[in-house]
């Protein structure tokens, strides 16, 4: 038993205790008495003991779980700035993507440009070049239609 059961069982002795007539006292076997207080007091100690331990682990569990709670809170801080910081990140690569793209198709468009002017240019000289050789073919062919009338003309001034 501990110290509260033997107190508890000291004050039932007294309350079931043969009182005295005409007064307040009572008839209480003093080796029981001293016996059970004797136990009692010899079980506070322990008693107290466990009280304070209990006390002492209250507060080191209190301790305990102000510690992880403040850890708990500086991860949660911690991660929401990763987050943030991600998420900027992740704003600073779409911008630059877009750049890029707009880039790219900046430089597609004027390469697109030049190659259509250098095609034209090219295709403007073979024009030329076609117009003169169409040129050089009718001048042939007049040449080969004149000199054969002149051939059908010299035949007949020849007879």
């Amino acid at each position: 038993m501990d110290a509260v059961e033997k107190l508890a069982s000291a004050i039932k002795m007294v309350e079931e205790a043969r009182g005295v007539p005409l007064s307040a006292s009572c008839v209480v076997h003093r080796g029981e008495m001293l016996g059970v207080l004797d136990e009692a007091k010899a079980a506070l100690p322990e008693s107290f003991a466990k009280a304070e331990s209990i006390v002492a682990n209250r507060d080191k569990v209190i301790d305990e779980g102000r510690m992880q709670a403040e850890q708990m809170v500086a991860m949660a801080r911690e991660e929401a700035s990763q987050l943030i910081e991600q998420t900027a990140i992740m704003q600073q690569a779409r911008e630059e993507a877009k750049n890029i793209l707009a880039q790219a198709r900046q430089e597609a468009a004027e390469q697109k440009q030049e190659i259509e002017e250098y095609i034209d240019s090219r295709l403007a000289t073979l024009e030329v070049i076609l117009n003169k050789t169409q040129e050089a073919i009718t001048r042939g062919r007049e040449r080969l239609a004149g000199s054969s009338d002149k051939d059908v003309l010299s035949q007949l001034s020849d007879k």
